[in-house]
């Protein structure tokens, strides 16, 4: 039992280590390489984790093969740690994403999507001018619309309205259902007189560049999009947890075992 569990850890820990490798040499890659601020977001975080993971794995490793008690310690106090910031984000992720869903409209295929049905924290992040200037820039480049406006450039009103559009193609590349503009094609809109009783019909242009991107709607899409993958990732974090958990309690087995050896 002693070895068993010093043996389990060390091999859980070199592939733990294995991993940090291409997770670290990712997040490089991309700072070095990331032709837009969009990816360039996300380059000091993977950076973060890989080196975390790299050092507290090397920790494990050598704390379990070579019995050093102040490693294994280390490397107890990492784990503890990352549980519960794990466990945390959990609970926040649930608590965030627990408000928001479409509004189902009558004789329409897609939902329509308001700010205000979902939860104060979110609204908070997109009503922020800086953050939505730097998301919607992100929005521009990732070709929502463009991919939008291409599949459904053929079809005719009645079949766009009967369409199953996405909370950012519902939101962002289109006018809402209140200004009652009459199509032409997906992306391209006559207005009808003012005024309006939604002040997304003012921000509506069919120039490409501008579309919806600054509606209340797009920033509703984006909100819902984060809501289906936050509790997504949240779901999936449960089960990481439970993995944690099993190799904190076999890090424990080991640094007891490492204890009583050099009594």
């Amino acid at each position: 039992m002693v070895q068993c569990s010093n043996n389990l850890l060390g091999i859980l820990n070199f592939f733990t280590f294995l991993l940090s490798i291409p997770i670290l040499s990712a997040g490089i890659w991309l700072g070095k390489n990331a032709a837009t601020e969009c990816e360039r977001f996300l380059d000091k975080p993977i950076v973060v984790l890989g080196v975390f993971l790299m050092f507290v794995s090397i920790a494990g490793l050598v704390g379990a093969c070579c019995r050093v008690s102040c490693l294994l310690w280390l490397y107890l106090f990492a784990m503890f740690l990352l549980i519960l910031l794990g466990f945390c984000f959990t609970i926040f992720a649930f608590a965030v994403t627990n408000r928001g869903a479409g509004e189902v409209i009558s004789d329409r295929g897609y939902r329509e999507y308001r700010v205000g049905d979902y939860s104060n924290w979110l609204q908070k992040r997109v009503n922020n001018a800086k953050n939505w200037e730097r998301i919607r820039s992100c929005l521009m480049y990732s070709d929502v619309c463009a991919t939008y406006r291409t599949r459904y450039s053929t079809i005719n009103v009645e079949d766009f309205y009967k369409s199953h559009l996405n909370a950012l193609q519902s939101g962002c590349c289109k006018p809402s259902n209140d200004c009652n503009f009459t199509y032409v094609n997906p992306t391209t809109w006559t207005k009808t007189p003012a005024p309006y009783t939604n002040e997304d019909c003012n921000v509506w242009d069919n120039k490409p560049g501008t579309l919806c991107y600054d509606c209340q709607a797009c920033k509703a899409g984006l909100l819902d999009n984060i809501k289906t993958s936050w509790k997504k990732v949240a779901q999936i974090n449960i089960v990481f947890l439970i993995f944690l958990i099993i190799v904190y309690s076999v890090g424990c087995c080991a640094f007891r075992n490492n204890r009583k050896r050099s009594w």
